[in-house]
C-alpha cells in the first residue's frame, strides 16, 4: 500500500523521460537538417517553438491512443498507441517543416526519425514493463459474485496475469463474516452481479479496510455517474437529467458531423471506387446493402452498407447475427469487414442526418425487440443518434457480450463531450490498423474459477 501511493509519480516520471527523449530526437533531426536548409533559419526562440509544438502533438496524440497508459494497457496494446502516435506525430511534423520551408522538404530524415522512435519505444515498453512488475506484482484477488455471469469477468482479468491474480472466490450467499473474513486475506475484492444491497455493505466494508474494489456498474450505477453534483443548502444531491445530449452539445455535434464526414468522404472516395469493383467481380451482385435499423427515439432507418455477404444471405435462416467465421460471408468481405471498410458507406447516412459519426452501433428493429425480452434497458441507448463508430466497438472486442456493450453505450451517454468524441475517431484508427482478438481466444480455462468452487459447495 506504501507503494502505491507513488505508483502515479512513478509513471509520470517514466512518461517524462520517454517525452523528453521523443522530443529531443526530433530536435536533432531538426538542427542537422532542416534548420539551416529553410528560406529564412530561425533564431532561438523560432527553434525552440517548433520544438515545444512537436511535444506538445506528443503529448496530446499519446494522451488519446494511450501511449502512457503504462501497467493498465497490455504491452503489445500500449506499443500499438505509441507506434501510431508517433506515424501521426511525425506526419504532421513534416509537413509543418515543408510548411515553414516553403516546399516539400526532404522527408528521408523524418523517416529515419520515425524507425528510430519505434526501436526506442518498443525498449522502452519492454524496459519499464518489466520495471513495473517488478516493483508492483500482480495482485491477489478474490471474487464475490451472485450468478454464474461473474464467469466472463473471471476470464477477461485472468487475461492480464501482469495484474491480477484471482486466488479464490465465494458467493454472495455465505455467511457474511466468512465472506469478510475472505476478504480481508486479499489485496482487492471483485463484485460480481451482486445485489445493491449487500454490494453496498461490502463495498463500504472495503472502503473501511482500505481494501481494493473491483465493482462491474449495474445500468442504474452508470446512469448516477453521469449524474450533476449539486447542493440544496446544506443537503448534496445527485441530479440526472435523462434527456441524452442537451441543445447546445447536439448542435456542437451535428456541426462536426457534418464536417468530418464531407473531409472523410472525399479522402476515402478512391478507396470506396476500388472496394466497389471489387465486390462487382466477386459475383456480380449489388454493391450496397441496405438494411432496416434504429436510431434516435427508435425511429427507422435505411442502412447503407458495402455488401460484404451472398445475395439473399438471409433468405433460408432469417434474421441472425452474423459469426466471425460466417460462410455467408465472401472473401472480399472478410477483409473488408476486418478493417471496418463496409461501414464507410454510412457517410451518406450521416450526411442525411440519420446518424452521427459517434455514437452506439444501429441496431435492427427484430434483433432490438428480442434484446429487450432480457434486457429491458436495451432501448436506453437510443437517447443519442446512431453512430459511424462507438465507445463499444473501440473498448471491446468481436463477441463482447450485447449487455456489456449497452453499458458502455450509456457511458458514452452519460460521460458525452466533444474530447471523447475525437478520442474515440482516433481509436478507431487503431482498431482499423491493429483489430482486437475475440476474448474466446484468451485464457478460456480461467473462467473455471467460479465453476470449482461451485463443486466444492455442491460436494458439501
Amino acid at each position: 500500500m506504501k507503494r502505491d501511493k507513488f505508483k502515479r509519480l512513478i509513471s509520470f516520471a517514466l512518461a517524462l523521460i520517454m517525452l523528453a527523449v521523443l522530443t529531443g530526437s526530433f530536435a536533432l533531426i531538426w538542427y542537422i537538417y532542416y534548420s539551416e536548409t529553410i528560406v529564412l533559419p530561425y533564431y532561438r526562440r523560432g527553434n525552440w517553438v517548433l520544438i515545444g509544438i512537436y511535444c506538445i502533438l506528443v503529448w496530446i496524440f499519446f494522451k488519446a491512443y494511450g501511449g502512457f497508459k503504462l501497467g493498465y494497457l497490455k504491452k503489445t496494446d500500449m506499443l500499438y498507441s505509441q507506434l501510431i502516435s508517433m506515424v501521426c506525430v511525425n506526419f504532421i511534423a513534416y509537413f509543418l517543416i515543408s510548411l515553414i520551408g516553403r516546399d516539400f522538404m526532404k522527408p528521408f530524415p523524418i523517416v529515419m526519425l520515425t524507425m528510430a522512435d519505434f526501436g526506442f519505444l518498443a525498449i522502452w515498453t519492454l524496459a519499464t514493463g518489466r520495471i513495473n512488475f517488478l516493483i508492483y506484482p500482480p495482485r491477489k484477488l478474490i471474487i464475490l459474485y451472485g450468478s454464474h455471469q461473474a464467469a466472463s469477468l473471471v476470464q477477461k482479468m485472468s487475461s492480464r496475469v501482469d495484474k491480477y491474480m484471482i486466488c479464490e472466490s465465494i458467493s454472495i450467499n455465505e455467511e457474511p463474516e466468512k465472506v469478510r473474513g475472505l476478504i480481508l486475506k486479499y489485496e482487492g475484492v471483485i463484485i460480481c452481479d451482486v445485489p445493491s444491497d449487500m454490494r453496498n455493505k461490502y463495498v463500504k466494508f472495503c472502503y473501511q479496510n482500505s481494501i481494493r474494489a473491483y465493482i462491474a456498474p449495474k445500468i442504474s450505477d452508470i446512469i448516477i455517474r453521469g449524474a450533476d453534483d449539486i447542493r440544496l443548502f446544506d443537503t448534496p444531491l445527485l441530479l440526472s437529467r435523462n434527456y441524452g445530449l442537451d441543445f447546445e452539445q447536439r448542435i456542437l455535434k451535428r456541426i462536426f458531423d457534418i464536417v468530418f464526414s464531407l473531409i472523410l468522404l472525399i479522402l476515402l472516395s478512391p478507396i470506396m471506387a476500388v472496394t466497389a469493383v471489387a465486390i462487382k467481380l466477386t459475383d456480380g451482385g449489388p454493391i450496397f446493402f441496405k438494411q432496416k435499423r434504429l436510431t434516435i427515439n427508435g425511429r427507422e432507418f435505411e442502412i447503407y452498407k458495402f455488401r460484404s455477404m451472398i445475395v439473399n444471405a438471409e433468405k433460408k435462416g432469417g434474421v441472425q447475427l452474423a459469426s466471425e467465421d460466417d460462410p455467408r460471408i465472401t472473401p472480399v468481405g472478410r477483409f473488408i469487414r476486418k478493417v471496418r471498410l463496409d461501414e464507410v458507406p454510412q457517410i451518406l447516412n450521416i450526411l442525411k442526418g440519420e446518424m452521427s459519426v459517434v455514437g452506439p452501433r444501429p441496431e435492427r428493429p427484430e434483433l432490438s425487440e428480442e434484446y429487450k425480452k432480457s434486457m429491458p434497458e436495451f432501448e436506453y441507448r437510443l437517447k443519442v443518434k446512431a453512430g459511424l463508430t462507438g465507445y463499444a466497438q473501440v473498448t471491446g472486442v468481436y463477441d463482447t457480450t450485447p449487455y456489456d456493450k449497452l453499458k458502455m453505450d450509456l457511458m458514452y451517454i452519460e460521460n458525452y463531450s466533444f474530447r471523447m468524441d475525437l478520442q474515440i475517431v482516433l481509436m478507431t484508427i487503431k482498431i482499423m490498423l491493429f483489430p482486437p482478438k475475440s476474448n474466446e481466444a484468451e485464457h478460456i480455462g480461467a473462467a473455471n474459477i467460479i465453476s470449482q468452487n461451485n463443486r466444492k459447495e455442491d460436494k458439501k
